[in-house]
C-alpha cells in the first residue's frame, strides 16, 4: 500500500497542513498491517468516539420481487437497525462484565424500545429476552453501573443511561475505543468535583483564619 499522500488531498488542508498530513500518514501506517475488516471497525470506532457520522456500509440487497441482488442499497449500522433482536445486539456488543451487560441492556431499552427510564426489573427481563446468563445479583450490578458512571439516577426511582455509558456501548465491541470513551467522560466530570472541593476548602480556610 502506498503511504504517499495525494498532492490534491494535501492541498485541501487549509490549517496547519504539515501537522494534518503527518497525522494522516500515521493513521495510514498504523492500519497497513490490519485486515480490511479490522480497518473498517477501527475507523468506525474512532468516528464514534469523536462524534463524527459515518455512512452505513454497502451490502447487497436482495429484491424480494425477483430475487435479484441490488448492490446500490445500503444496510444500516447496528445502531440504526432497530429490527435487531436483544440477543443479536448483545452478541454484537459482547460485554464482559455484569456492569457492561447492564449498560448494553440499558442502551437497548433506550434506543430500541423507546424506554429511556427503567428499573432493575426491566433490565432483568430484557436480559432474559437476550438469552444472557442470569445475574447473580441484578440490583447490585445496576448499583455498580451507577457508581462507575454507566447509569445515572432518573425520576421516580428509575435510572437512565449516562452520556458516557452511551458512548461506551456505541464503541463496543472495540474495547480500546470503549474504554477511551468512558475515560473521556470521567475526565469531563472530574473538574466540577474538583472545583466544588476547592470551594469548600477555601471556605474552611477562611473560617479558620483568626480575626486580628
Amino acid at each position: 500500500m502506498n503511504t504517499t499522500a495525494d498532492p490534491s488531498a494535501v492541498g485541501l488542508l487549509a490549517n496547519d497542513a504539515s501537522r494534518d498530513l503527518e497525522a494522516l500518514q500515521a493513521v495510514i501506517s498504523a492500519l497497513q498491517t490490519c485486515s480490511p475488516a479490522t480497518r473498517v471497525r477501527i475507523l468506525e470506532s474512532v468516528a464514534t468516539f469523536f462524534g463524527i457520522g459515518s455512512p452505513a456500509p454497502r451490502a447487497p440487497h436482495r429484491d424480494e420481487g425477483n430475487g435479484a441482488v441490488s448492490p446500490g442499497r445500503q444496510r444500516p449500522l447496528f445502531s440504526e437497525d432497530t429490527s435487531m433482536s436483544p440477543k443479536e445486539f448483545m452478541l454484537e456488543k459482547n460485554p464482559r462484565t455484569d456492569v457492561e451487560r447492564i449498560a448494553c441492556l440499558a442502551y437497548y431499552l433506550t434506543h430500541y424500545r423507546d424506554q429511556p427510564h427503567f428499573k432493575t426489573l426491566d433490565l432483568s427481563k430484557l436480559n432474559t429476552d437476550a438469552a444472557q446468563p442470569k445475574f447473580s445479583n441484578a440490583a447490585q450490578a445496576a448499583n455498580n453501573a451507577v457508581k462507575t458512571g454507566y447509569l445515572v439516577p432518573s425520576t421516580k426511582g428509575n435510572r437512565q443511561l449516562s452520556a458516557s455509558g452511551e458512548q461506551f456501548v456505541l464503541a463496543l465491541p472495540d474495547r480500546v475505543a470503549a474504554k477511551a470513551a468512558m475515560d473521556a467522560g470521567r475526565r469531563r466530570r472530574r473538574p466540577r468535583r474538583t472545583m466544588a472541593a476547592s470551594a469548600v476548602t477555601r471556605k474552611r480556610t477562611a473560617q479558620s483564619v483568626p480575626v486580628s
